[in-house]
């Protein structure tokens, strides 16, 4: 059977060099100072070019200010590590690209948070629009690493059980029918944090789908309507309500970390989140296979450093 990684571009560093510049410098090499673009010349040094402006005159290399910048391991093996965490579905452990990359555990950790940032997403608009439904909803993943003070009511707290959302990390994710999710790991899931999140990042016209919890209400003022399911008497699809587009992100989520990554420190929750959120926003059903998705992982990785002491 042929080898998934047979293509040159993951076995040699040149080939690999020309498939970044291809990517990321579609219209000729781009100055990583002053941001002119083709107007530069390769030096005798492999890789790396040198600008043309008088007032410049600066060496760079297709990785500079990318999260690939200053890192020793080779450009193929970058590749390899792109393509994986982008074509599997719940995401390649460290101890993994580790063996499969023949590098050091250290190295594969920091290269997987490294390519997480680069799927990160910013400066996207609103979700929805006139005539689309969003399901919001929240979930609770992994114990907090500083449990929170017990609620007071009068002298005496309130009882704390074994089961509920008390001392787990609150997660609240938005998706659009269809479409898009928005992932936020917030300190915590009250009326107050989610309302706000909910009215940022949803358009007025749009129709909001929800469960029958109390964070919720009032929403209906705030967009063309706001229609829910009662979950507790075990209600869960009215006609085309539901929050089941919701409920399925939010197990491919927890299957990949229980399954795969096992262990997350809470500082890192976001990056794990933004992981899931782009292969969801770039999955087959909406027509993006592993190649273009890793492509598209590798375009959003210009423009972004990540050192090792920063990595939350």
């Amino acid at each position: 059977m042929k080898s998934t990684f047979a293509a040159t571009h993951f076995q040699n560093d040149e080939d690999a060099r020309k498939v970044l510049e291809a990517v990321l410098w579609p219209e000729g090499p781009i100055c990583a100072h002053c941001g002119v673009i083709n107007h530069a010349y390769p030096t005798k040094r492999a890789g790396v070019w040198r600008c043309a402006e008088s007032k410049c005159r600066k060496d760079f290399s297709v990785t500079m200010k990318t999260v690939m910048e200053r890192s020793h391991i080779a450009l193929h093996k970058w590749l390899q590590a792109f393509h994986l965490m982008t074509s599997s579905k719940k995401g390649v452990s460290a101890h993994q690209l580790h063996r499969t990359l023949n590098i050091t555990y250290r190295s594969a950790w920091f290269m997987a948070h490294r390519v997480r940032e680069a799927m990160r997403a910013g400066g996207l608009g609103p979700l929805g629009g006139e005539g689309k439904i969003v399901e919001a909803d929240e979930t609770y993943f992994g114990p907090t690493e500083k449990p929170r003070p017990s609620k007071q009511r009068g002298n005496r707290p309130y009882k704390v059980g074994s089961r509920g959302p008390r001392d787990k990390r609150p997660i609240v994710s938005l998706v659009e029918r269809g479409g898009n999710v928005r992932s936020f790991h917030v300190p915590v899931a009250d009326k107050a944090t989610v309302s706000q999140i909910v009215v940022d990042n949803i358009l007025r016209e749009s129709r909001l789908h929800t469960d029958e919890s109390r964070l919720y209400h009032g929403a209906d003022t705030h967009f063309a309507s706001h229609e829910t399911v009662k979950h507790s008497a075990k209600e869960y699809v009215r006609g085309d309500v539901h929050t089941n587009s919701a409920e399925g992100y939010f197990s491919i989520f927890k299957r990949g970390m229980r399954g795969v990554y096992q262990h997350c420190k809470e500082k890192h929750l976001h990056r794990y989140l933004a992981e899931y959120d782009f292969r969801y926003n770039h999955r087959s059903a909406l027509g993006i296979e592993d190649g273009e998705r890793a492509t598209l992982a590798i375009v959003n990785a210009s423009g972004k450093r990540l050192t090792y002491r920063c990595t939350h």
